[in-house]
């Protein structure tokens, strides 16, 4: 490289050259004279060190051949021509085959006409560097996709509650302008609200979840302590996500669920209906498909009815029932046990012989329950037994004393 002085003296000459020449080898950068023809002229230590090829590989061939810029076969020869201080980043293959990314320095050389003939360039492995700059940039691009794209508000605050950082699309739907908050404190900005405690939690070290409400918007709050070195908290990152669609469908859902479970219980009443037959007769028709949890609330309810209107009968008439399974017949018997409690006869009428044979089969004794063929044998048995207890205590009245 053309960088010595023309010695002032005899003696000092070689000396300074020689401490030159050193300083050319020892240099921590890469150092490479490249001609106009762009052929290497000098090769340092440092290069051969950084990008794998010894001096006597590199001088006398061309910079572009043994050092090309990937995607951009041209770039050296521009450097040339280009009188720009500005740095060039260029990424190269090493002799190994690596990839490396060096960031270079130039100054072009001069004849004494002032021509150029060549350039001396100063590079440094800058991979490391590169990469992370490349990471940071993807994790930039992430934020930026998610703030932009969900309805999600990012924020951070200081120890102090002072905000530092606030974007998002939600930040635009609660009608604010994205940064206003920027240099605000959250706890005068929000004095009363009800996330503030969950705030200072996070503060104190606490990651916290929330909902909370502002702005005409429901949010859904993760508040993170940030700490140093030592452990301390010295700033909390913050994700509002906006529920309000979230929050409005819950509340439609619970609407309908509402609407749906009082339509199920006029069902429910519907298919069992407690018919009141005669004065003390109480009559259930159940039809269908007679399953456990049908029957339960049907106990519930007969036994609240025979209570209610003091009842001496109640029918259970199964003529329409298809089916019963083996928790339904026992709590058939339940039924009828818990009816005689109350001071009243339960009494089964119109059995299919589908069900009076799961029942035989499921070992069910029926034998101190009235079973009877139909409604109006029921009916008449009832009629009957009350005229029976109603003559019962005229028949006392009318016999003769003892003298």
């Amino acid at each position: 490289m053309n960088v010595s002085n023309t010695p002032q003296g005899g003696v000092e000459a070689e000396p300074r050259a020689g401490r030159r020449a050193r300083l050319f080898q020892r240099a921590p950068l890469a150092i490479v004279e490249v001609g106009g023809d762009l052929t290497i002229h000098d090769w340092n230590d440092a290069a051969e060190r950084l990008l794998g090829h010894a001096s006597r590989e590199a001088l006398g061939r061309r910079v572009d051949e043994l050092l090309p810029v990937s995607g951009d076969p041209d770039a050296w020869r521009r450097l040339l021509a280009e009188d720009d201080p500005t740095p060039r980043v260029w990424a190269h293959v090493r002799k190994d085959g690596r990839e490396v990314c060096f960031e270079w320095l130039h100054e072009r050389l001069l004849d004494e006409q002032g021509k150029v003939i060549g350039v001396g360039v100063f590079g440094q492995d800058v991979t490391a560097r590169m990469d992370q700059l490349r990471r940071h940039q993807q994790k930039q691009v992430v934020l930026r996709t998610i703030t932009q794209t969900l309805p999600i508000v990012v924020w951070a605050i200081d120890r102090e509650g002072i905000f530092t950082f606030h974007e998002g699309k939600g930040v635009v739907s609660a009608g604010i302008e994205e940064g206003a908050h920027i240099g605000k404190n959250v706890f005068e900005l929000y004095a009363g609200n009800e996330g503030n405690d969950e705030l200072r939690r996070a503060l104190e070290g606490e990651a916290s979840h929330s909902l909370s409400e502002s702005h005409g918007v429901f949010w859904e709050n993760w508040e993170i302590p940030i700490r140093d070195e030592q452990g301390k908290v010295y700033a909390v990152v913050g994700f509002t996500l906006d529920i309000s669609d979230a929050k409005r469908t819950e509340q439609e859902l619970r609407t309908k669920l509402d609407l749906i479970e009082r339509q199920q219980q006029v069902i429910r009443d519907l298919s069992t209906p407690i018919i009141q037959v005669w004065d003390g007769v109480l009559t259930l028709p159940m039809i269908g498909v007679v399953d456990s949890q049908r029957t339960a609330e049907v106990m519930d309810t007969l036994l609240d009815a025979i209570v209610r209107t003091g009842a001496r009968y109640a029918i259970l008439d199964l003529t329409g029932v298809e089916m019963v399974d083996t928790k339904t017949a026992s709590y058939l018997l339940e039924l009828v046990r818990a009816i005689r409690l109350l001071g009243a006869e339960g009494i089964v009428t119109g059995i299919r012989s589908n069900v009076a044979q799961t029942i035989v089969s499921l070992g069910i004794d029926l034998a101190n329950i009235t079973t009877l063929s139909n409604l109006r044998a029921a009916l008449q048995h009832c009629i009957r037994q009350m005229t029976k207890e109603r003559a019962a205590p005229v028949a006392l009245q009318a016999a003769p004393g003892r003298g």
